[in-house]
C-alpha cells in the first residue's frame, strides 16, 4: 500500500484582517515549529495572502487559498486566478467548500473547473464534498457523495491525482459542533476512496489524501485521525485558535 502522508489544513473562512494574520501566523509558526510528521497549511482569506506567505516562508507551514477561478484572466470582476496565486506563494486552494456553494452559487460543473484549472497551473486541489442532514437522513449520503466526486474529477487524469486533495464535509456537522462519530466519518472516507479506485485503479485510491472537515477539534481529532481512510483535516474553527490547531497537528503526528 502506497503510504499516505497526513495533511493537516486550516480553514480561516472570513476572519482576521492582514495585520491580525501575520500576528497569528508568527505566533502559529512558534508552536508548531519541529513538528515534522503531517503537512501543514493555512488557507487563509485572498487580502492576507501576501502577509502569511511572509511570515511563513520557509517554515514547514503552506499558504493556501479558499477559491480560485478557472481562467487566468479576465472580465470576472472580484475572482482571482490560479496564476495570481501560484505567484502569491499559494501551494493549495479549498473549492467547492459547502459554504461557497450555500451562499455563492458553486456548482458540480463550477467546482470540477475550478479543480481541473487548479491541478494545471501547480496548485493541490482541497476538493469539498459532503450531504446535507436530509440527505444523510434520507439515506442517500452514499449517492450524492459518489456524485460529487465524479463530477468533481471529470478530466482529472491519474496523474494529476497527486496535486488533488478530497475533504469530506458532511454539511450538517460544519459550524454546528455536530460531529460525524469516526465510524461515519471513516465510512464515508472508505467510500470516497472506493470512487477514486473505480474511476482511476487501486494504486491512485491508495495514495489519495482524504480529508475529515465536520468540526474536527482538539477533543476529537486523535480518534478521527486514528481511522484507516482518515488522512487528515480540514480545519475550521479549531484554526483560528493556535492551542486548537497545534494540538490536531500533534494528533496528527
Amino acid at each position: 500500500m502506497s503510504k499516505r502522508r497526513m495533511v493537516i489544513a486550516g480553514n480561516w473562512k472570513m476572519n482576521m484582517t492582514p495585520s491580525q494574520a501575520k500576528n497569528f501566523a508568527s505566533e502559529l509558526y512558534e508552536a508548531v515549529k519541529g513538528k515534522r510528521g503531517c503537512d501543514i497549511v493555512v488557507c487563509v482569506p485572498a487580502i492576507d495572502i501576501p502577509a502569511v506567505v511572509k511570515v511563513c516562508a520557509g517554515t514547514a507551514i503552506k499558504v493556501g487559498a479558499q477559491n480560485v477561478h478557472f481562467k487566468n484572466s479576465g472580465a470576472y470582476t472580484g475572482e482571482i486566478s490560479p496564476e495570481m496565486l501560484i505567484d502569491a506563494g499559494v501551494k493549495y486552494v479549498v473549492i467547492g467548500h459547502s459554504e461557497r456553494r450555500q451562499y455563492f452559487g458553486e456548482t458540480d460543473e463550477t467546482v470540477n473547473l475550478r479543480t481541473k484549472a487548479a491541478v494545471a497551473a501547480g496548485l493541490t486541489a482541497i476538493v469539498c464534498v459532503g450531504e446535507t442532514l436530509t440527505e444523510r437522513e434520507q439515506g442517500i449520503t452514499a449517492e450524492v457523495v459518489a456524485k460529487q466526486v465524479k463530477l468533481a474529477l471529470s478530466g482529472i487524469s491519474a496523474d494529476q491525482m497527486k496535486k488533488v486533495i478530497i475533504a469530506y464535509e458532511p454539511v450538517w456537522a460544519i459550524g454546528t459542533g455536530k460531529t460525524a462519530t469516526a465510524e461515519q466519518a471513516d465510512e464515508v472516507c472508505g467510500l470516497i476512496r472506493s470512487v477514486v479506485a473505480s474511476l482511476y485503479g487501486k494504486v491512485v485510491s491508495r495514495s489519495t489524501v482524504i480529508q475529515y472537515g465536520g468540526s474536527m477539534n482538539a477533543g476529537n481529532a486523535a480518534e478521527l485521525l486514528a481511522m484507516e481512510n482518515i488522512d487528515g483535516g480540514l480545519i475550521g474553527g479549531a484554526s483560528l485558535k493556535t492551542d486548537a490547531f497545534t494540538a490536531i497537528v500533534t494528533a496528527a503526528q
